[in-house]
């Protein structure tokens, strides 16, 4: 498939690598559905090629990684594949974290932990703690997440704090967000061959670049993360600006 953005024509430097790289994960019961498995199996597989992921895109630069796993819309899903997300989500944590911890990793989540059960909360928050003080790449975990809420949130305290309306910046709205302390997106890649956002970083992806591929993303392994930084890197980013004007 084409990619979502056009390449300018003609020969340009290649950018430096993304900084912050976000993933939306799609495909895993089209990937089952073609081996003839279920869903709950499409989502396994899914979770096999995590830390390929994450090694590929820290050995290349990139320094922050958001994964799309679960979004506020998913609990309209049937309840047993939902409860089998809830059981991935604890498995990957209990079978990655200490190698994750043990390779500089730094763990974050974004979303909601109200909903999730008393020891996923647990595990969650055990987690952020145990890798809170690594200097390697942050991988941020998008689960119970969605933007329109986050934005909504946002601005709920904002009021709930007195704020007045002429000290409300974008500065100021985005320390209200779950991701106050990480930089925007300069890369979203999508799976499958997608081409949207499903709610997933609404205020943080406006001059985001986006990639889309075709790879269902229990496939997408090193080969396609280098691609996408590969297209990333012939990519002209202009913010706003006049192509005469703009900066790489």
């Amino acid at each position: 498939m084409a990619e979502a953005v056009v390449k300018d024509a003609g020969a340009a430097p290649e950018l430096a690598p993304p900084q912050h790289v976000a993933i939306i994960m799609d495909g895993n019961g089209r990937w089952a559905n073609s081996r003839g498995g279920s869903r709950s199996d499409g989502h396994r597989a899914g979770t096999q090629n995590l830390r390929t992921v994450v090694e590929t895109f820290s050995r290349h630069g990139v320094g922050y990684l958001t994964l799309y796993a679960f979004s506020t819309e998913n609990w309209r899903r049937p309840g047993h594949e939902v409860r089998v997300l809830f059981d991935l989500l604890r498995e990957v944590i209990i079978r990655e974290v200490r190698d994750l911890h043990d390779s500089g990793v730094k763990i974050r989540h974004l979303g909601r932990l109200d909903r999730l059960s008393d020891e996923l909360q647990t595990l969650v928050r055990q987690s952020m703690e145990l890798t809170r003080h690594n200097t390697g790449i942050t991988l941020s975990v998008a689960f119970d997440y969605g933007g329109r809420d986050e934005i909504l949130n946002a601005v709920r305290g904002i009021v709930a704090d007195g704020v007045p309306l002429e000290d409300v910046t974008h500065e100021l709205l985005e320390r209200y967000l779950h991701t106050r302390d990480l930089p925007d997106p300069d890369l979203i890649i999508r799976t499958a061959g997608e081409m949207r956002l499903s709610n997933f970083l609404l205020w943080q992806s406006a001059y985001a670049e986006f990639y889309t591929t075709d790879v269902l993303w229990p496939d997408f392994g090193e080969h396609e993360a280098l691609a996408a930084l590969s297209a990333y890197g012939q990519r002209r980013r202009r913010f706003g600006r006049a192509p005469a004007e703009s900066r790489h």
